[in-house]
């Protein structure tokens, strides 16, 4: 689904894609009576996260990039669920929602600055001209390759390491395929990175000597979500999966 970044901050990230993985989680008593449906949602969601960031390795649009790896972040929600670990899956659906809001509202600032120009092919050069949507996007996609300590790696990194515990095919599978996407993840980020911020200008002279960093009203939401991207993780792995938390 495309919209403008606002919106698709909000669908992407915290609402309307992750309705089905929250219904999941709500309906969790229903599904541990049939170990078969658990046994298929931890492949479709292996699989799903397995796809979606290969498929985001080739993609251009910049917001594309991101809204793949959105269906990539929901399948690890997905396999955690089939492997009976709704707390974990929830953990990562709420830290998900900071880092993914981040990136979409991150990616609208530089697109503005750009004259709406989406293809990260066109842009290049960008961190001196845009410093702050810099540090901005970098964080976000620091926390969603899973980086030591920022807020994806508590989440991405406990549901990995519940399916490596779970010794079964399937446990195996879920790791395998998990573990390949988070490499995946990895290089397509630092990929949108590089072909934005940090290879040569490849866009048009006009456009890119315009580009200047956007107004107060949008660096205060890229700030407040900067900070929470990098603390959220921390602050509520305990409520979520700490010993003894019964959430």
């Amino acid at each position: 689904m495309e919209g403008p970044t606002p919106v698709s901050a909000l669908i992407h990230a915290a609402t309307m894609v992750t309705a089905g993985v929250f219904l999941i989680i709500r309906c969790s008593f229903l599904f541990e009576y049939s170990t078969l449906l658990l046994q298929v949602m931890t492949v479709v969601g292996a699989t799903t996260a397995f796809f979606a960031a290969s498929t985001a390795l080739f993609q251009n649009d910049v917001k594309k990039v991101i809204a793949y790896s959105t269906c990539s972040q929901l399948g690890y929600m997905v396999l955690a669920c089939g492997l009976s670990s709704y707390d974990a899956s929830i953990f990562h659906l709420s830290n998900h929602a900071f880092f993914k809001a981040l990136l979409f509202l991150g990616a609208g600032s530089v697109i503005h600055a750009l004259s709406d120009e989406q293809d990260m092919r066109k842009m290049g050069g960008l961190k001196v001209l845009l410093p702050f949507s810099y540090a901005s996007i970098s964080i976000g996609s620091l926390a969603l390759i899973g980086f030591p300590f920022l807020a994806g790696f508590y989440s991405k990194d406990c549901v990995l390491e519940i399916a490596a515990s779970d010794f079964t095919f399937l446990g195996n599978y879920a790791y395998f395929f998990g573990t390949l996407s988070a490499l995946f993840t990895s290089f397509y980020s630092t990929r949108m990175l590089c072909l934005i911020f940090l290879s040569n200008v490849n866009g048009s002279k006009n456009i890119i000597l315009n580009a200047k960093e956007s107004s107060i009203k949008t660096i205060i939401p890229l700030l407040l979500l900067s900070i929470l991207s990098v603390t959220i993780g921390f602050i509520s792995k305990e409520l979520f999966i700490g010993f003894g938390s019964d959430f």
